[in-house]
């Protein structure tokens, strides 16, 4: 194993600066899944489980599904939440059990509700997910294969939690895979840059938001 002193944001910043890295590249149709943009994870001002690395996040979405409605492409919005036994967190749910743990997002809750600042249209998909990966037990998949695309833009959190999960579930469902580094999020930087590392070297094309934005406008002014 190799060792280093570095940080895992110099680490990240290598990685990102190197102008040979392989790409998988862009599609021809994408959906955008936003990934937990829920009050239990966004709102800073309001529970001690929520984070912020960009505070544009969240308008940085906003305007990548702006684009995406513009075309007529997919927008998927998940968030988690359970009963009140809580039965239908698993195991995942069972280390802790206090107002903050995961199984205590509770159905209808505030901290299960998507965070306001989201611009949500009535024609977006809106998935309730269980597990890490958005494609656990929802219908995400399917909604993919009747959609017909081949390239997943996925933004939310955690970087290394369910960010991660669903990057390596789409990329193994065999989807090009595009994380805009400004739409994702973390508790801590360490966490955060070290698998911005992983996903760039082995799941995903981690890519400034304006390159998709960029991409997404082309497709829009073709389409005219």
């Amino acid at each position: 194993m190799e060792m280093s002193n570095k940080t895992a944001r110099e680490i990240w910043a290598e990685v990102k600066a190197n102008p040979n890295r392989a790409r998988f590249g862009y599609g021809k149709k994408a959906v955008l899944v936003n990934i937990d943009f829920q009050c239990a994870y966004t709102r800073v001002d309001e529970f001690k489980t929520a984070y912020e690395t960009d505070p544009q996040q969240i308008e940085h979405v906003n305007a990548l599904a702006k684009r995406f409605r513009a075309l007529g492409w997919p927008v998927v919005w998940t968030h988690v939440e359970y009963l009140a036994s809580a039965e239908d967190a698993g195991v995942w749910g069972t280390r802790t059990n206090t107002p903050d743990s995961l199984q205590n997002i509770k159905a209808g809750s505030r901290r299960a509700q998507l965070d306001e600042r989201c611009d949500v249209q009535p024609g977006d998909l809106q998935y309730t997910k269980r597990m890490p990966s958005p494609f656990f037990e929802t219908p995400l998949q399917s909604l993919l294969v009747w959609h017909q695309v081949d390239t997943v833009v996925i933004t939310g959190g955690s970087t290394s939690g369910c960010v991660r999960a669903g990057a390596v579930d789409s990329l193994s469902r065999g989807y090009r895979t595009i994380v805009p580094e400004q739409c994702v999020a973390d508790k801590h930087e360490s966490y955060h840059f070290a698998n911005l590392t992983d996903l760039m070297l082995k799941y995903a094309d981690v890519v400034d938001v304006n390159e998709t934005l960029t991409w997404l406008d082309a497709q829009v002014a073709a389409k005219k």
